[in-house]
C-alpha cells in the first residue's frame, strides 16, 4: 500500500492540487459552530489567532485567513472530533484536504470539546450527529462561499467519538441499552442512571448528503450488532487500532469493523488509539503525555505521512472520480 499512495501523494501535489496553502476562515458568529473552515487558496500563509476558539497549547494556526476560494464545485468534508478534543485536533489530515482541493470544516462539538465538557451521559453520544447535521445545513445553506461547495459531493472524517458519530450519520442504528451490563449497583453514572431510569435521548439522526465516510477507531463500540449496521450503504474506510486504549475498546471496534455491511477498506495500525492524532509537539507531550506514548518501534510522524495520503486518496476517489 506504501508504495501506491506515495505515487499518488507526489502526482496530487504536483498535478492535482489547485492552491499552495490552504484558505482559512474562522467560525465564530455561533455557539454551536464555533471552528474553522479550510479551503483551496492561491494566497501566502500568514498565522491566524483563534482567539477565543483557543484551547491548551493551541492559540494559531497557519493559513491564509478570508481569501478567495479557489475552484469551483470542489467537494466537502465535515470533520468530527473524538470526546473533549477540538476542531483543528486533525489539522495534519484537514491541510492535506484542502491543499489537495477539498473545502473542509469542523467543529467543536457542542458540551463535549476541549473548552467545554458540560454535556452529560447519553445525550453526548445522541446529540454529536445533530451538530453534524447542522454543520453541514450551514456550509451548504448558510456559508458565504457555498457556492463553491459540489452538494452531491460531501464527506466525513470522524475519530473515536466522531467515528461514532460518522457511523450513526452514514446509517447506523445504535443501541445504548447494550450498556447495561456495565451498570453495576456501584456505578452511578449518568448513563447507569439514565438507564435505570429508562430515560433514553431521540434516536440520532442520519444524514444522506453524505456520500462517503472516513471512520477512525469508533468509540461506542457496544452500541452497534451487525442488525443495528446493516442501513450504512456509503462507501468507508475504516481504520483501527491494535491496542485502543483512551477510552476506546479495541476488540469492540475489531466487531463493529466486521459487522460493517459491504467491502469496507480496513486498515489495522499496530500502535495504541492516540496513534491516529498528529504527531506531538514537545508542549503537548508536556500537557498531556498519555496521547503521545507509542509502541517502541512505532514512527508515529511516519505513519502519518501514509495515513493523511490514504484518506485523501480515498475521498479524491469516491468524490472526485479518482486521478484525471
Amino acid at each position: 500500500m506504501r508504495s501506491t499512495l506515495w505515487a499518488f501523494a507526489v502526482t496530487l501535489c504536483c498535478f492535482g492540487s489547485p492552491a499552495e496553502a490552504a484558505g482559512i476562515q474562522l467560525l465564530d458568529a455561533d455557539p454551536a459552530l464555533s471552528g474553522a473552515i479550510w479551503y483551496p487558496c492561491a494566497a501566502e500563509p500568514t498565522v491566524v489567532a483563534l482567539g477565543r476558539l483557543s484551547v491548551p497549547t493551541v492559540d494559531r494556526l497557519e493559513g491564509a485567513k478570508d481569501c478567495p476560494v479557489t475552484g469551483a464545485k470542489l467537494p466537502l468534508i465535515i470533520v468530527s472530533h473524538g470526546n473533549s478534543g477540538y476542531f483543528a485536533l486533525h489539522l495534519d489530515i484537514i491541510e492535506a484536504l484542502a491543499n489537495a482541493g477539498f473545502i473542509v470544516a469542523a467543529i467543536n462539538h457542542p458540551g463535549n470539546n476541549t473548552n467545554d465538557m458540560s454535556a452529560r451521559g447519553m445525550s453526548v453520544w445522541a446529540s454529536r450527529p445533530a451538530h453534524m447535521v447542522r454543520l453541514l445545513d450551514f456550509m451548504l445553506h448558510e456559508w458565504k462561499d457555498r457556492s463553491a461547495i459540489d452538494p452531491a459531493r460531501v464527506g466525513l472524517f470522524g475519530f473515536s467519538l466522531g467515528g461514532f458519530t460518522g457511523l450513526v450519520l452514514a446509517g447506523g442504528r445504535p443501541d445504548f441499552r447494550r450498556f447495561a451490563p456495565n451498570c453495576k449497583q456501584e456505578n452511578k453514572s449518568t448513563v447507569c442512571e439514565e438507564l435505570r431510569a429508562g430515560e433514553f435521548p431521540a434516536d440520532p439522526p442520519h444524514d444522506a448528503r453524505i456520500k462517503a465516510a472516513v471512520i477512525v477507531d469508533p468509540a461506542v463500540s457496544f452500541s452497534f450488532t451487525p442488525e443495528n449496521l446493516a442501513g450504512i450503504g456509503i462507501p468507508l474506510q475504516v481504520w483501527r487500532s491494535e491496542l485502543g486504549g483512551g477510552g476506546v475498546n479495541a476488540a469492540g471496534v475489531a466487531y463493529v469493523t466486521r459487522s460493517l455491511p459491504g467491502k469496507p477498506d480496513i486498515h489495522v495500525v499496530p500502535a495504541g488509539h492516540y496513534a491516529f492524532l498528529p504527531p506531538c509537539t514537545a508542549e503537548l507531550a508536556a500537557f498531556r503525555p498519555q496521547v503521545c506514548a507509542d509502541p517502541d518501534g512505532f514512527d508515529r510522524a511516519a505513519f502519518h505521512r501514509e495515513f493523511n495520503a490514504a484518506v485523501v486518496k480515498f475521498f479524491h476517489e469516491q468524490l472526485v472520480g479518482g486521478l484525471r
